[in-house]
């Protein structure tokens, strides 16, 4: 049952602003399959319209505007789906009776998108990403409450200027930290070590972290105009690993990261051709927790990725060669962003 305070409060922020736009772009949580089941289901099956039409419970929160960008399994997301995104984000953010924005999203590369949207979209209106680990034609599907409570955080006054977050099994998470850490588990959507931003209890939102890196507005990226982003593959270090594949990658790539062993460590073969490289090299990790320091780098040629995965280290480079090709100017970048 929704707790009245939490609706009369959502109510009270929207009498002049009273909408939220339901971006929907596929996954799991528009998938459907045999009943009851929660794998061999077809992701994306269900429109953003159907999706809705679930949860009337909706309109005491806000008015719903759904915008289907795309209906595809989030492997399928592209750098393309990314700019269209962002462009209808910052185009529809200028409407002052839109309150925020939701995605919806398939949860495997949910964490991608939301941390290139939270260094690309120039509002503060709330962008919250959702998706679900079940379909919707499963025994207990996930995706109607997380979808509920996405848009009441994105109503709520306590999220404007937050940055872009997730919202899954009531937890709120930063687009910074947010991963994926499992392949079947309702709560498979966390943030590590850096842990949840706040909690969503019966509509109403409890926010009581922040990050404190720079985003949305204060970010110098702009992907305004364009079709696509650079090249960055990420290559993944594992013992017997083979040089010649990195010096393949970056042949053909205008940057690339690491994912290192440990702290970013690497094979005495990798060092040899890493630190003849002329572009941008970024050193994450493969492991799932920890930082990587200027101290840890191996090849003075090379940029620490902090804390970032290396899925989102090379979100970031991607947008950082945007900018410059500098590895001065980027190294600041990984220490701003």
């Amino acid at each position: 049952m929704n707790d009245p305070e939490a609706v009369t409060e959502n109510k009270d922020r929207t009498h002049k602003q009273n909408k939220v736009v339901v971006l929907a772009t596929g996954g799991t949580i528009a998938g459907v399959g045999e009943a009851g089941k929660t794998a061999g289901y077809v992701p994306g099956s269900l429109s953003a319209e159907e999706m809705l039409s679930a949860l009337p419970a909706m309109e005491n929160i806000a008015k719903i505007e759904a915008v289907q960008i795309c209906n595809v399994n989030s492997d399928d997301i592209t750098s393309e789906i990314w700019i269209r995104l962002v462009s209808t984000i910052n185009e529809m953010a200028k409407d002052p009776a839109i309150l925020g924005f939701v995605i919806t999203h398939g949860t495997d590369t949910l964490e991608e998108t939301a941390y290139f949207l939270n260094l690309t979209v120039k509002t503060d209106k709330p962008v919250v990403l959702t998706g679900s680990m079940r379909p919707s034609t499963s025994i207990s599907a996930d995706g109607p409450m997380n979808l509920y409570e996405a848009v009441c955080l994105a109503a709520s006054k306590e999220a404007v200027g937050q940055g872009v977050m997730t919202v899954f099994s009531d937890r709120i998470y930063s687009a910074r930290y947010v991963i994926k850490t499992s392949t079947y588990n309702v709560m498979a959507i966390s943030a590590g070590e850096m842990g949840a931003m706040g909690i969503i209890r019966d509509g109403k939102v409890f926010l009581y972290e922040v990050s404190n890196r720079a985003h949305t507005t204060s970010t110098v990226f702009d992907v305004s105009g364009m079709t696509g982003l650079p090249n960055v593959p990420i290559i993944y270090f594992s013992v017997d690993a083979d040089p010649d594949l990195l010096r393949y990658a970056a042949g053909v790539s205008d940057g690339l990261v690491i994912a290192g062993a440990g702290a970013g460590e690497y094979s005495e073969a990798y060092k040899a051709v890493i630190r003849d490289l002329k572009i941008p090299v970024v050193i994450s990790s493969r492991v799932d927790d920890g930082v990587i320091l200027e101290d840890n780098l191996l090849c003075k040629n090379t940029i620490a990725a902090d804390n970032l995965s290396p899925q989102k280290a090379a979100i970031l480079l991607r947008l950082a060669l945007t900018v410059t090709k500098d590895t001065d100017k980027i190294a600041e970048m990984f220490s701003r962003y």
